[in-house]
């Protein structure tokens, strides 16, 4: 998975506006078993890297969710943070 962050990237001083701003990305995955994978993969490297953040005792993470009303920001939580330990959040 490519995201071409430079597509996102607001330099210092620079007026945004949106209107002239693409909300559309292509898709990341091909199928709904492709997704699966993709999920499994990322959340098994979610748990080791919890589990790196937890061992060390010096750093946090924030994960900010943003968008609009029925955007479907609670099923994205449901399922990255499914295999992660809720305890260490």
């Amino acid at each position: 998975m490519n995201i071409e962050l430079k597509n996102f990237r607001v330099k210092s001083g620079e007026k945004v506006e949106l209107k002239k701003w693409s909300m559309e990305i292509p898709p990341f995955y091909k199928s709904k078993e492709h997704y699966q994978e993709i999920l499994r993969e990322h959340v098994k490297e979610l748990n080791t890297l919890q589990n790196l953040l937890y061992a060390s005792n010096r750093y946090s993470l924030l994960l900010i969710f943003q968008a609009m009303d029925a955007a479907g920001k609670d099923g994205a939580i449901k399922h990255v943070m499914s295999g992660v330990n809720l305890q260490g959040c």
